[in-house]
């Protein structure tokens, strides 16, 4: 255990140290953490749902209904007529056949490359994929190749180059986790079309908040299934709820049910959690105003930060990454807010790279303009 103390203590030098802190309220802007009451600017709950009291309602009516756990794996005894309409909903809202649901975004992601990949095939990522995306690539056992952050001429080079014969994949977020800003996703479907490829997309950080009805950036793009063959999206963040699901054909999604390990091994989700999904979705599409007031504060963070001596990335969404560089730099900031009440988290390499430490702010429907002037001012008086 020696060296791996000595580890932890080389990660405290660096700057790169982690430790969690305990939320004691229901999640929202106004949250309270180790005892002390803070505005949050650090949540994914981008359209405030994740208290809302409809979904909260629609939780313990399940709870009543069908208890809490969901006992056994889908395959098993665990796959409830609430899992079963849930996912039904899913692909009516994404536009897809099908959707399969899973416990987490990271058991999707790694689900689809090792299901559908081996030893010999082919899988492209931009570069700044989130973790998830690149440990599935890893543990299929396809060859990993990784092109320069939104390079569409890279991508195509390399698809051009490799063999023909196997089965190739381009995995991309939708929406960059750390950075904000979205994937070119249009030339990445005529790529992959082009050069005998599928392209799956992960909308972790547009689904709910992109697209006329909040289907996500495909449904913004308006990319179909045919264009796009593979959806995932998780439901934690925007949606408010928990777990993730896949989106796509029936051929899809019977493949992953038959041979997906993190699927058939894993217990089901509460069914609960698929009642308040499938409150979330209808709220999702009724109530456009969270989508719209969202992207006004985006828009007014965005003028108000300008004036700040921090590198804004040129993000639309409701990530809004500023740059600070220096790790230790960074945390500072980020406790000192603390202090003012503020919670916004630093984040440090290996999450983004080394040099780019940043305070990732993150925006939702529920923040009003004064909770953003209250940062910008706080933030001045620390620079």
């Amino acid at each position: 255990m020696k060296d791996l103390e000595t580890d932890l203590e080389q990660r405290r030098v660096d700057g790169l140290y982690r430790r969690r802190r305990v939320i004691e309220s229901a999640q929202g802007i106004e949250t309270r953490i180790d005892g002390k009451n803070l505005l949050s600017f650090c949540s994914n709950d981008y359209l405030g749902l994740a208290n809302h009291p409809e979904i909260k309602q629609a939780c313990l009516d399940a709870v009543t209904d069908h208890g809490v756990g969901s006992g056994a794996a889908h395959l098993i005894n665990g796959h409830s007529r609430l899992h079963e309409a849930c996912e039904q909903r899913l692909a009516e809202f994404s536009g897809r056949e099908r959707a399969l649901l899973f416990s987490t975004g990271y058991m999707a992601n790694i689900a689809l490359a090792s299901t559908l990949l081996g030893r010999n095939d082919f899988i492209y990522q931009d570069k700044l994929n989130h973790a998830s995306l690149i440990d599935s690539a890893k543990l299929s056992n396809a060859r990993l190749i990784r092109y320069r952050h939104n390079d569409m001429r890279q991508l195509e080079t390399l698809l051009s180059e490799s063999p023909r014969g196997r089965r190739r994949l381009v995995m991309v977020d939708a929406v960059f986790s750390m950075d904000g800003d979205c994937a070119d996703v249009e030339t990445i479907s005529k790529l992959a079309l082009e050069y005998n490829a599928w392209s799956m997309v992960d909308d972790a950080h547009g689904f709910g908040v992109l697209g006329a009805r909040g289907a996500g950036l495909l449904e913004h793009l308006q990319l179909d299934q045919q264009q796009v063959p593979i959806l995932m999206a998780t439901l934690g963040k925007a949606v408010g709820t928990a777990g993730a699901f896949v989106a796509g054909s029936e051929v899809l999604i019977e493949t992953l049910i038959q041979k997906a390990r993190p699927y058939i091994y894993t217990t089901a989700s509460p069914p609960a959690i698929a009642a308040a999904t499938l409150k979330s979705i209808d709220l999702i599409e009724r109530d456009s105003w969270r989508r719209e007031k969202l992207n006004d504060s985006i828009a007014y963070f965005r003028e108000q930060a300008g004036t700040l001596e921090l590198e804004l990335m040129p993000s639309q969404s409701a990530i809004q990454p500023l740059v600070v560089g220096d790790n230790h730099k960074a945390l500072a900031l980020s406790e000192s807010l603390f202090e003012q009440g503020i919670h916004v988290t630093a984040i440090r390499p290996p999450t983004v790279p080394a040099g780019s430490a940043r305070l990732r702010v993150t925006l939702s429907a529920a923040h009003e303009r004064e909770h953003i002037d209250r940062l910008i001012k706080h933030l001045k008086l620390l620079l």
